[in-house]
């Protein structure tokens, strides 16, 4: 039996507009009751702006799970580490080039379609891949660690690039 797996947890780093918004979300709750106070007719504004701060909480308490078994890659968010959502899922088979953000490899893939599952902060290494399903072409922008490098490199060694 000789599986590889190995799994990697990022947080990302939650922008300030993000958490600015979360915070007018729950002033503008908390002054919709107080004007339900005044007017009981418009009870139902505070239940809309309560549910939409909780939302909004949900979205900047993110982070992803890498996880790598067999050739397979599948990214994971985890929202508020209470609700898990499927975020990327391919077969190293489909990658089509893999490289650290900003190589020269990369400059032929700038204009396609591309998700950020990274921690958005510069103290880790980012590194760019690009996957090709049913001819559609995808590029992901992820932190791995070295296990999961070195994983991706044993399957796919012309295709990784350091």
């Amino acid at each position: 039996m000789n599986d590889f797996y190995t799994e990697q947890l990022v947080k990302r780093k939650t922008p300030m507009s993000e958490k600015f918004v979360v915070v007018i979300l729950g002033i503008l709750t908390v002054l919709s009751v107080v004007l339900v106070l005044a007017m009981p007719i418009l009870l139902f504004v505070p239940v809309i702006l309560a549910v939409l701060t909780y939302f909004a909480n949900l979205r900047t308490d993110l982070e992803f799970e890498y996880l790598y078994v067999n050739g397979e890659l599948d990214i994971d968010k985890i929202m508020a580490k209470t609700k898990r959502k499927k975020g990327f899922s391919a077969k190293i088979s489909d990658l089509e080039v893999m490289a650290p953000q900003g190589s020269e490899v990369l400059h032929a893939y700038q204009n396609i379609k591309t998700f950020d599952y990274s921690s958005m902060t510069d103290k880790n290494r980012k590194f760019e891949a690009v996957f090709v399903k049913d001819g559609v072409k995808t590029k992901i922008i992820f932190e791995p660690n070295q296990t999961i490098l070195d994983g991706i490199r044993m399957l796919a060694p012309r295709k990784v690039n350091f």
